[in-house]
């Protein structure tokens, strides 16, 4: 099944453009908007794989849109930003989203960019995931925090020296945390002092 695709974009060549280049790569654009509000109405009524939202939108913008559908919804999110926008990048991360394209933008950048916003949304989902397994309470954001952390710079480790891309990086880390039924923190920590490889 393709995965399905939210766009809200208020340039309608870019939401045009966006549109074709997506069905020709085998998306399916099941709802577009030019507003913010609009667009979360979408998500909400849709409940796409996606959402591609461009940060300055009237109605709201897509930082609120996306901090929504992430939190409300459960949706991954792509922002579309401007070079000048770029301060609101760290904004725009603390509301959920997995990822950012900037523009102008290339066709060939776009799916390796949903590749990219789906494979941390689910990252970032299971360390959610673990870490309710584990306690609740500040303890428990303080430690989300430091798994996301070390899994960071553990996938980069893997990344930069076993040549695995991000998405196979946090599948060993994931995979050997389950099958030895310990935590990703653990076996990031093992990753990043040498005695763990693939």
């Amino acid at each position: 099944m393709p995965r399905r695709v939210v766009i809200a974009e208020d340039e309608a060549i870019i939401r045009l453009d966006l549109k074709e280049i997506l069905e020709s790569e085998g998306y399916e654009v099941v709802g577009e908007a030019a507003r913010g509000d609009d667009a979360l109405e979408l998500v909400s009524e849709k409940k796409p794989d996606l959402a591609i939202l461009d940060i300055k939108m009237p109605g709201m913008d897509g930082i609120e849109v996306a901090r929504r559908a992430v939190a409300d919804h459960g949706v991954p999110v792509l922002v579309l930003t401007a070079f000048s926008q770029r301060n609101l990048i760290e904004e725009a991360r603390d509301a959920g989203v997995a990822a950012y394209l900037v523009k102008p933008f290339q066709s060939a950048e776009i799916v390796p960019a949903i590749e990219v916003a789906l494979a941390r949304f689910n990252e970032h989902r299971a360390i959610e995931d673990e870490a309710a397994q584990t306690g609740d309470g500040q303890a428990n954001i303080e430690d989300k925090l430091e798994t996301r952390r070390l899994v960071d710079r553990a996938k980069a480790k893997l990344m930069d020296e076993q040549g695995l891309s991000e998405l196979e990086a946090f599948s060993f880390i994931q995979r050997t945390a389950m099958d030895r039924r310990t935590r990703m923190q653990q076996v990031a920590r093992e990753v990043l002092d040498g005695s763990l490889t693939p």
